[in-house]
């Protein structure tokens, strides 16, 4: 019963997205079956906190990352946060403990040649060949996410104007400009897109060939397909486009501010992740170009 109202909260109050509560969910249900199997008890808000460790060393024990440790911990944290805002715990089981250390990965974006050699090779004389260009380009021209572009209505663009409207976390709305040749493959898609046999729900703007609502996992697949046969690269990933998006841009001048912006992050410290490119280019320019190192 709590764990619904948390979930009720989550949702109505915070306005998290249906995607990120189920996560939520996922998580303190992990946890409530480690309690019956180890405890025999799955009341979640009667815990202490050598239960809860008990559960991060089965999870280690299980060889669970570090990284997914931490989230499971930080669902449970805020569970523990609403049932004391809701008076239903005295004190947070959670309140002292501190996040596994985990190691900072470097996220490597595509190169802009690479970028624009898989935007050639599409080819783009059937439904499915457009749909594709279109994904790659809304990627890597507003650094969307995978879930706010398969979210995507058509009445979110707004050609005339050459916006998108994206809806990001929280259900925070935010508006990107579309470059002239996003909109031109937005149109010759749309006029397939219509010549579909059937269209399951004609507000979506992404379909599948049987006028289906695309999926995230088909989206993973269309980026990974086109860049696995010109990259060399570890991951290759929708967000490794999003990542390339930011990074061209702060290689290229960009304000940081304005990048936090057009990424939808709530913070700036969100958007400095991306810097550590930018700052390789700058060095570049600045051995080449600096008196001292000429001499």
């Amino acid at each position: 019963m709590l764990v619904q109202k948390f979930i009720d909260y989550l949702l109505l109050e915070r306005k998290y997205s249906q995607h990120t509560v189920v996560a939520y969910q996922k998580d303190i249900d992990t946890f409530q079956f480690f309690l019956l199997e180890e405890f025999s008890d799955s009341e979640v808000s009667k815990v202490n906190y050598s239960q809860i460790r008990s559960w991060i060393v089965h999870l280690v024990d299980k060889n669970i990352s570090n990284r997914t440790i931490n989230r499971k911990l930080s669902s449970l944290n805020s569970y523990y946060k609403f049932l004391l805002k809701i008076q239903s715990i005295e004190s947070n089981p959670l309140a002292k403990h501190k996040a596994l250390k985990v190691s900072k990965k470097i996220q490597i974006p595509f190169s802009e040649v690479e970028v624009n050699t898989v935007l050639d090779s599409i080819h783009t004389d059937s439904f499915e060949g457009l749909r594709d260009k279109l994904i790659v380009e809304l990627f890597y021209s507003t650094g969307i996410r995978r879930i706010e572009l398969v979210q995507l209505q058509l009445q979110d663009v707004d050609v005339s104007q050459g916006l998108i409207k994206v809806l990001g976390k929280r259900n925070k709305e935010r508006f990107i400009p579309l470059l002239p040749m996003v909109i031109k493959t937005f149109e010759a898609y749309c006029m397939e897109r219509s010549q579909l046999e059937t269209i399951k729900d004609l507000s979506v703007l992404f379909l599948t060939k049987k006028g289906t609502k695309i999926y995230e996992m088909l989206v993973y697949r269309v980026i990974t397909n086109y860049f696995g046969s010109i990259s060399s690269k570890v991951k290759k990933s929708p967000h490794i486009l999003r990542h390339s998006f930011a990074t061209h841009l702060l290689n290229n001048g960009a304000d940081l501010n304005a990048v936090k912006e057009l990424l939808g992050h709530s913070s700036l410290a969100a958007t400095q992740v991306y810097t550590h490119n930018s700052v390789a280019e700058l060095k570049k320019v600045y051995e080449k170009s600096h008196p001292r190192t000429l001499s």
